[in-house]
């Protein structure tokens, strides 16, 4: 399908999601997007060839006194010389193979990968009829998005995408300032278009605004993405939140949703902030987690490194320990967690990250039956440590103890689930204490055995009394969380 304006119109007319909130909050997510509880998110683009500070490399390279900025005049030459245009000859991706993508995301335990399709920067990691700024013709020379949705569909993954183009109506602003290769005139189509003043980044009302030329064009490149790649997560970056992409944002919405029913697929777009109405989407909290458990479905995108999306030579790794507990600590507050990994340059991944993945993948083969297609307990845990709610918070450490414990069910088991390892092999689940109708208790259940995942799967030694569920396990190495099924009569 060729898509343009008056087609988009068309398929909403014709569907039976219209532009409108009220229509929108029509739509569910999808059962599969709740049980996969664990996503890979992608960045990868030409900001990963200078990977040096972050990948908002082609902003801050204009902004004169920032690190990026001196950096790149000591490494490359002045910007009026040698732009971020210039990086894209370099990006080759001699070694990408997106069949070896897919198998390491596969054992890592994913369910879901969302490769970055544009980010603010603004070239494409796809074939398009909009831009001649794309991966299939310049760099690579590659459908990077299409080779990896075919990828992963032969492995079994959900195909998502995620477009971050919103925010390149500033994004390469500053490069006006003084005399670089971003300069009047610049037109629709243009890598730079429009460069305009960057404003604060959560300012709703900023101006200039965004103009219905430009708004056009991002809604075009998105139903573009959809209409050719289909993916199953959408996922936006947060400056859709201005008054002026709202009637745009409506209008996707229901394009896609109506375009997935046409497929038979089910789908949902994940936002950030209240950019979409509450029950139109599935929201997304970015480097941060709630503190408590939530009645609707939600998402967690975090990194495996801290400074940076994408691969640079200085990233600082969090420990895999640490993302499993996350991972935990989400998945029993009904959430799911989309953790991003930067592939270098060439298309490989640096040991950090291969690290970081496979220690992932080992404790997920063991104890996914307490992840995949788990629901919330009545309590989502318990213990003396307090998770920070809210946006970039993952920098800070919570140092989790054998007593924070977390819940979930699947089928007829409960699971335990200790953040850490208890040194003695001794846990106690105050949440399963024993308890009647005059006694304050939130387990009335029967219990058939205990067992802890990993082990030899033989039955544990336990009493329970009304002060807890008192378990004697064989002691654990590391720090990742330790898993308790209990088979519940």
């Amino acid at each position: 399908m060729r898509c343009d304006l008056a087609a988009i119109d068309e398929v909403i007319a014709r569907g039976r999601y219209k532009d409108d909130w009220a229509s929108l909050q029509r739509h569910r997510a999808p059962q599969w997007f709740e049980d996969a509880k664990f996503g890979i998110f992608i960045h990868w683009g030409v900001y990963s060839v200078p990977a040096f500070g972050s990948e908002w490399y082609s902003r801050n390279m204009y902004i004169q006194g920032s690190k990026e900025f001196e950096h790149h005049v000591a490494t490359y030459g002045p910007q009026k010389e040698f732009g971020y245009k210039d990086f894209i000859p370099m990006f080759t991706a001699s070694r990408f193979d997106p069949d070896v993508w897919a198998d390491l995301f596969a054992r890592t335990g994913a369910r879901y990968v969302v490769p970055v399709a544009e980010h603010h920067d603004g070239f494409q990691m796809y074939r398009s009829r909009l831009s001649h700024w794309n991966a299939a013709e310049m760099g690579p020379k590659r459908d990077v998005l299409g080779e990896l949705t075919e990828a992963f569909h032969r492995r079994g993954l959900v195909n998502g995408a995620s477009s971050h183009r919103v925010e390149h109506w500033f994004f390469m602003g500053h490069g006006k300032e003084f005399d670089s290769d971003i300069h009047e005139p610049l037109r629709r189509g243009d890598f730079y278009w429009p460069a305009m003043p960057e404003p604060d980044h959560m300012d709703q009302h900023s101006k200039p605004a965004p103009t219905a030329e430009f708004l056009e064009d991002w809604l075009l490149r998105c139903c573009e993405i959809v209409d050719e790649y289909r993916p199953k997560v959408l996922y936006f970056d947060w400056w859709i939140l201005h008054e002026a992409v709202q009637p745009y944002l409506k209008k996707f919405a229901a394009y896609y949703y109506d375009r997935a029913d046409e497929w038979g697929e089910e789908v949902t777009i994940c936002y950030k902030q209240d950019s979409f109405m509450f029950g139109t989407a599935t929201p997304d909290v970015e480097r941060g987690q709630l503190a408590d458990a939530k009645p609707y479905h939600w998402q967690t995108d975090t990194a495996i490194a801290l400074n940076s999306w994408c691969y640079t030579e200085h990233n600082q790794y969090r420990p895999a320990a640490e993302i499993l507990q996350d991972l935990v600590d989400i998945v029993s507050k009904n959430g799911n967690l989309l953790l991003n990994v930067g592939p270098k340059a060439d298309g490989t991944f640096g040991e950090e990250d291969l690290a970081v993945l496979t220690t992932i993948g080992k404790w997920l083969r063991v104890n996914g039956e307490a992840i995949y297609d788990s629901k919330p307990w009545k309590r989502f845990g318990e213990g003396p440590t307090q998770v920070i709610e809210g946006q970039f918070s993952d920098g800070v450490k919570k140092n989790f103890t054998p007593r924070d414990i977390r819940y979930t069910v699947n089928g007829s088991n409960l699971y335990a689930i200790a953040m850490r390892p208890a040194s003695d092999g001794v846990y106690r689940f105050e949440r399963l204490k024993e308890g009647d109708a005059e006694h304050n208790a939130d387990f009335h259940g029967l219990i058939r055995d205990i067992r802890m995942l990993g082990t030899d799967d033989e039955p544990l030694d336990w009493t329970r009394d009304d002060t807890a569920l008192e378990v004697r396990a064989p002691r654990a190495d590391g720090d990742a969380p330790v898993v308790f099924r209990i088979a519940v009569a």
